[in-house]
């Protein structure tokens, strides 16, 4: 695999534009081998006539849609923010409320499914956050103000059967177990 490819499919998956530093960092290779693959992959979305286009803002990358299909994606943006939200996506938004802040990771260990797209639409409208903590580098996701004040609380506790679900047995039994297989896979 070619290290272009390595950072293109990083800035795919990243929820937020990443520094020359944090891809380096990931992709484990020499300053200047990376700013001259960046450089590759910025000309080559930029002689390209996709819908994807890698923006760069100081030392700062991140994979946007064209400008040019602004009104097409406003439109998708429009529908995907004022209609219900899916099943899944409840399912989702109610795991984050009862055992938020949470992982990626671990929503994904208790819906047995990838939650990427749920996760970014959850985030658009502002029923959740992120946080990327210092110590691990992971971004950890809780809900907003918002939310609890759209649900009428003002705490998380205050949610039906909040103490039973917070800290469930088999939940904390599946996640570790996850975080076991996990750390056995890293070495």
């Amino acid at each position: 695999m070619s290290l272009s490819s390595e950072i293109e499919t990083i800035l795919f998956i990243a929820s937020r534009p990443l520094t020359l530093n944090k891809i380096t960092e990931i992709v484990e290779k020499d300053k200047k081998e990376v700013e001259e693959a960046l450089k590759e992959l910025v000309a080559w979305y930029d002689q390209k006539e996709g819908g994807i286009k890698l923006m760069r803002d100081g030392s700062k990358y991140e994979l946007v849609s064209n400008p040019q299909n602004a009104k097409a994606v406003r439109k998708f943006l429009k529908d995907e923010l004022t209609g219900e939200l899916t099943k899944p996506s409840l399912e989702t938004l109610s795991i984050i409320a009862y055992r938020g802040p949470v992982t990626k990771g671990e929503l994904e260990t208790i819906r047995g499914v990838n939650c990427s797209l749920i996760i970014r639409n959850l985030l658009i409208r502002g029923l959740i956050e992120s946080e990327e903590s210092k110590q691990d580098g992971l971004n950890y996701y809780q809900i907003t103000f918002d939310f609890l004040r759209h649900l009428g609380v003002s705490d998380v506790k205050e949610l039906p059967d909040f103490d039973k679900l917070n800290r469930d047995h088999n939940l904390e039994e599946l996640l570790k177990e996850d975080k076991l297989k996990s750390d056995e896979f890293k070495t």
